[in-house]
């Protein structure tokens, strides 16, 4: 977020025939939200890793609130895993030719006005600095063992 606003140097009038001067004031503001990875042993409390765990991807939202992420996990080459505080799971599809193992530290988000995480608008940001477009998200769903 930036604004800009002119200020005159005096906030009364200037008698007549002096010049008024004027200054720019900036304002900048930057939020960065960092989301840890899991990793088999130094998870968050209550967040487990996935130990082996398949799972089956489904039609998913477009956007994910970002004050409900917990957690990431790499899972798949194309993807980061999300973990929710309601223990739902979210893989955010990255774009064509992002490896997903540059995340492995977990990643950094700029939040957009309406706190969401969204599909075709933002990317994830690795601490290494690269950064991946977010073209998709899937849910994940528990797979069922083949008998």
């Amino acid at each position: 977020m930036f604004h800009s606003v002119l200020l005159p140097m005096s906030l009364l009038a200037a008698p007549v025939g002096e010049t008024v001067q004027w200054a720019q004031l900036s304002i900048q503001q930057r939020v960065i939200i960092r989301v840890p990875s899991v990793r088999k042993g130094k998870a968050p409390a209550r967040i487990t890793p996935d130990s082996g765990q398949a799972w089956d991807e489904k039609k998913g939202p477009r956007c994910v609130a970002l004050r409900s992420i917990r957690a990431a996990s790499i899972v798949v080459h194309n993807g980061v895993d999300l973990i929710l505080a309601d223990q739902h799971r979210y893989r955010a599809r990255l774009e064509k030719g992002c490896d997903a193992a540059g995340f492995y530290s977990g990643f950094y988000v700029e939040p957009d006005s309406d706190g969401s995480l969204c599909s075709g608008r933002d990317e994830l940001q690795a601490r290494s600095g690269t950064s991946c477009a977010i073209d998709s998200f899937k849910r994940l769903v528990a797979a069922e063992p083949d008998d």
